[in-house]
């Protein structure tokens, strides 16, 4: 029996497991790591259960090809390297550079991301981007313009540490337990948990106070309460005047949002407003926290920055307890987000930047011009890119946007235009496979090397725990292969393990704000994992730390931005045809996107509804004739009608209604909205009409 210690590959928390693993290979048994500074002996059931993965639904060991006949067969990976490397060069051949892309996901190593940036976009010029388009890239955004670069502050201990939490748009309850479970172990006498939501969620339901705020009216409510902090002298001045630039402009700006009118707009009554502004007075250590329900929005960059403005205005920001904190989704969004080489330079910095080109150049030793020169085209561009015929070749890493994508109808026009679609994912049988020509199967994660960065920043190993199969390949496998079809050469050779990859990202972060210089790759190993910044030659390094506590910011000035704009209104609203509000997000704690991983968790199948479903206000219900399980018709702007099973509830209001985000019919009747700034889709703001379907308990109203 061998003791092999790992990383979760799920959420952005990524706990440490003990996989204790019999002498024939097989995993007997899945042990949150106790001594692990994030989960401490505790997990969800979803990590309980990583040794299920491709065992009910086991992924072919060789490539799989569509024949003319649309039927699928086995092929040797050299002749698939071959057909994908010959395919993709004869489009782009013909159609130029950037009529290849690729999308990828969170849930990749930090090593393997950087590879797939370093073939499609370096060495082929197309471009790339992932599925922290679909979560993080409203808080990448916020982040980088308020504070000068993507550098969420916090370390999961503040949550133990702050007499006051605001969540925003969060459920940390269902969507990141080991994060609540700091909450419970929260020991300061009369400390208050507020949650801002549309709707009483789980974590709404164990909080002090939940403010029931009108959907996305969260930027109008945060502006009129600065301003309520502000006209009452509850603000930090000398914070203010040491650390940060245009308090001044946003002191101007929010002094229209009266707190007379803020019941009309949010829905929130001006008492509790004062009393929200009252309590961040008198908290000592205040800390802010936001996940989806603000970044999936029209406005979320300015949303997410109005949170920030809170937080600068007060002085909480850089000590024990405090802190704007993004809660990131997916495992390694962390890592998606700093080493895809989409948006930025490996280790950040920006294309245009030519002395940062030139050290990215020599560390790579490739000619400066082969480096991209402006950031991709965002996930939405590249869906358009290719129903316009731009783009003509996609290859897509463990994802499966056909259900996931905003509006998935769209994605599926664009998967029946594609001349190639090559999908590389540790199922063969997604939504998004039907429409592959290649189908490169790799293995999960538990016969993966490489690293994760979680929420907090914290670098942690992920260690195979089985062995792999004859013929088996992990993504890093893969990307290898197709680097050497393509021709890629010497190019390649600074790439040939995880480690080597890992050394080159190393050598990119030097002198960045997220420099782990410091960090040795096997000493990772069986760690307690490292928080970013680590810089070589440091010592001592705490377990914990936070960003900014010596208040200085990574902007030129060294200061944090106050940053604001005039609140819009949404592209569709309400209106006599579609008259109720849609809102997204997580089902069941043991559910997972779209569940091609957590359907073979028996706990989780058995408990779970098996279709699409949406939650509605229980005495609404009554109102309507609707009755437990009854079907209805879920209409939208974007002209798609799908059924869903109706599951009453008190936890939405009347006139709002609730999707689990897992059920393809959920995105599809979401109009294609995305964010100014960050691109991001808007999951949780869709205009709809409802319908009850006809049948043996039908009342006409």
């Amino acid at each position: 029996m061998k003791v092999v210690r790992s990383t979760c590959n799920y959420c952005s928390i990524a706990c440490n497991f003990d996989f204790h693993v019999d002498d024939k290979g097989f995993i007997e048994r899945v042990k949150p790591a106790e001594d692990y500074p994030i989960n401490r002996g505790f997990c969800c059931v979803k990590g309980l259960n990583l040794d299920k993965q491709n065992t009910l639904y086991e992924n072919p060991v060789l490539p799989l090809l569509r024949k003319e006949n649309g039927e699928f067969e086995h092929i040797s990976w050299e002749k698939a390297f071959k057909i994908f490397a010959e395919k993709v060069k004869k489009i782009q051949k013909e159609y130029g550079k950037e009529s290849f892309a690729f999308l990828s996901t969170g849930q990749l190593c930090t090593e393997e991301m950087a590879l797939a940036g370093h073939i499609g976009r370096t060495f082929l010029g197309g471009n790339g981007d992932g599925n922290t388009r679909l979560c993080m890239a409203t808080s990448v955004v916020a982040y980088k313009q308020s504070f000068g670069f993507d550098a969420p502050p916090y370390t999961l201990n503040d949550l133990e540490q702050s007499d006051v939490i605001i969540f925003v748009g969060s459920n940390p309850v269902v969507a990141h337990p080991i994060l609540w479970s700091r909450v419970i172990k929260n020991k300061i006498k009369d400390k208050k948990v507020i949650v801002i939501d549309p709707r009483k969620s789980e974590t709404a339901s164990r909080a002090d106070i939940w403010i029931d705020i009108k959907p996305k009216s969260d930027i109008r409510l945060f502006y009129t309460l600065a301003n309520v902090l502000i006209e009452k002298g509850w603000i930090d001045e000398e914070y203010i005047t040491n650390y940060t630039e245009d308090f001044e402009g946003f002191k101007n700006h929010v002094k229209k949002y009266d707190i007379n009118d803020v019941e009309e707009y949010t829905g929130i009554s001006k008492g509790r407003v004062l009393e929200l502004a009252e309590i961040i007075h008198m908290g000592k250590r205040v800390s802010f926290w936001w996940t989806m329900g603000v970044n999936q929005g029209f406005q979320a960059v300015r949303t997410a920055q109005a949170i920030i403005n809170l937080a600068l205005m007060t002085g909480n920001i850089g000590k024990p307890g405090t802190g704007p904190n993004s809660i990131t989704g997916q495992c390694n969004a962390m890592g998606s987000r700093l080493f895809s080489n989409t948006t930025g330079f490996y280790g950040g910095g920006e294309y245009s930047d030519e002395k940062r080109r030139k050290e990215i150049a020599e560390i790579l030793e490739i000619d400066e011009e082969m480096l991209p020169n402006k950031p991709t085209k965002p996930y939405n561009e590249i869906v358009d890119g290719i129903n316009n015929g731009e783009i003509k070749a996609l290859w897509i890493i463990a994802t499966n946007p056909l259900v996931s994508w905003i509006n998935d109808l769209e994605f599926k026009k664009a998967a029946e235009k594609l001349e190639f679609l090559a999908i590389q994912d540790i199922y063969s049988d997604t939504e998004t496979c039907r429409y592959a020509h290649l189908i490169l199967p790799s293995t999960n994660g538990l016969k993966k090397e490489g690293l994760i960065i979680n929420t907090e920043r914290r670098l942690s190993k992920v260690q195979p725990v089985l062995e792999k199969k004859e013929n088996e390949l992990t993504d890093y496998d893969i990307m290898l292969g197709i680097g050497e079809a393509l021709g890629m050469g010497s190019l390649i050779d600074k790439w040939r393990t995880p480690k080597d990859a890992f050394e080159t990202l190393k050598k990119c972060t030097k002198g960045m704000p997220c420099d782990i210089t410091g960090v040795d790759y096997e000493d990772l190993n069986g760690s307690k994992g490292i928080q970013w910044p680590y810089k070589e030659g440091e010592e001592d390094l705490e377990e914990e730390r936070r960003l900014f506590e010596n208040n200085k910011f990574y902007t030129p000035s060294k200061k944090a931005k106050f940053i604001y704009e005039e609140i819009l209104n949404p592209p569709f609203d309400k209106s006599e045809e579609y008259p109720y509000i849609l809102n997204t997000g997580r089902g069941t704690v043991g559910q997972w996107h779209t569940q091609t991983r957590t359907r073979e968790i028996p706990d989780v199948e058995a408990i779970i509804v098996k279709e699409g479903y949406m939650n509605l206000n229980t005495d609404w219900a009554k109102e309507l004739g609707i009755k437990e399980n009854d079907k209805v018709k879920i209409s939208a702007p974007n002209g798609v009608t799908n059924t869903f099973l109706v599951k009453l509830n008190r936890s939405v209001k009347k006139g709002e209604l609730y999707a689990p985000m897992h059920y393809i019919e959920a995105n599809s009747v979401l109009s294609s909205v995305f964010d100014t700034y960050s691109k991001e889709p808007n999951y949780k703001y869709g205009p709809v009409k409802l319908e009850k379907i006809k049948g043996d308990n039908y009342e006409e109203n």
